[in-house]
């Protein structure tokens, strides 16, 4: 099995890393209560999905 016949430098590596960090969830407003949300899921804040209530929500 081929090893590396020299170490990379700590330069390339850090290169190679500069992507590897976390990006921001894409939110979308609720269309009903206009607070942000992930996509494709139902409003935690109104319990709503596609304009239809789907859940309770408990009041905090």
């Amino acid at each position: 099995m081929p090893n590396p016949k020299r170490r990379h430098s700590k330069a390339r590596t850090a290169r190679r890393r500069a992507h590897d960090h976390l990006k921001a969830p894409g939110l979308s407003l609720c269309p009903n209560c206009h607070e942000p949300k992930l996509p494709h899921r139902v409003c935690p804040h109104c319990g709503y999905y596609k304009g239809k209530p789907v859940m309770e929500v408990e009041e905090v």
